[in-house]
């Protein structure tokens, strides 16, 4: 593979996107994601496609998660911590993947030199800006209010989910 080759990473932060599609009201198919991003710049590669989640146990979303690998993801997934928000005076439910996402770009950094991060978490500026220095592009996929303003700012590239709503909605039953 020659360098010049443009090889194309994705990651999904599950969680996020979860809430994004939420407050936007439709959500996106995982197959027409990859489709979506191949097609559009012509000549990628897409060499690794990460997946990551929070579960309740470890058979929830099963379906869904099978249908994700055999679509190529690599899922990675943590059980849901139970917590006490002293804001709300409720309890929430949290599985914090951030840092299993930035090992899995740094542990596959030398296989890509583009990455689509599907995030809004400013978490993820500093990894963004480290994968820049190493000449990798980076496009961020979120939507407007979900969006740290760190993260779009040390991206390459923004896109908002609803701007390229009908190439990647979701159409039909997907974990049939």
């Amino acid at each position: 593979m020659t360098s010049s080759s443009n090889r194309l990473s994705i990651f999904v932060d599950g969680n996020n996107m979860f809430y994004a599609q939420q407050k936007n009201g439709w959500f996106f198919d995982p197959k027409r994601v990859l489709e979506y991003f191949l097609n559009e710049s012509g000549a990628l590669s897409l060499v690794n496609a990460f997946w990551y989640t929070g579960l309740k146990d470890p058979q929830d979303q099963r379906g869904f998660r099978d249908a994700l690998i055999s679509l190529g993801y690599t899922v990675r997934y943590k059980i849901l911590k139970e917590y006490y928000d002293d804001s709300s005076g409720r309890y929430s439910q949290k599985a914090n993947l951030d840092i299993e996402i930035v090992i899995d770009m740094f542990n596959t950094v030398e296989q890509y030199n583009r990455v689509v991060l599907f995030s809004g978490d400013g978490d993820f500026e500093r990894a963004v800006e480290l994968l820049r220095s190493k000449n990798t592009h980076i496009t961020v996929v979120s939507t407007e209010g979900m969006i740290a303003r760190e993260l779009r700012n040390a991206t390459d590239r923004y896109i908002d989910l609803n701007t390229i709503r009908k190439d990647i909605e979701k159409t039909d039953s997907f974990a049939a």
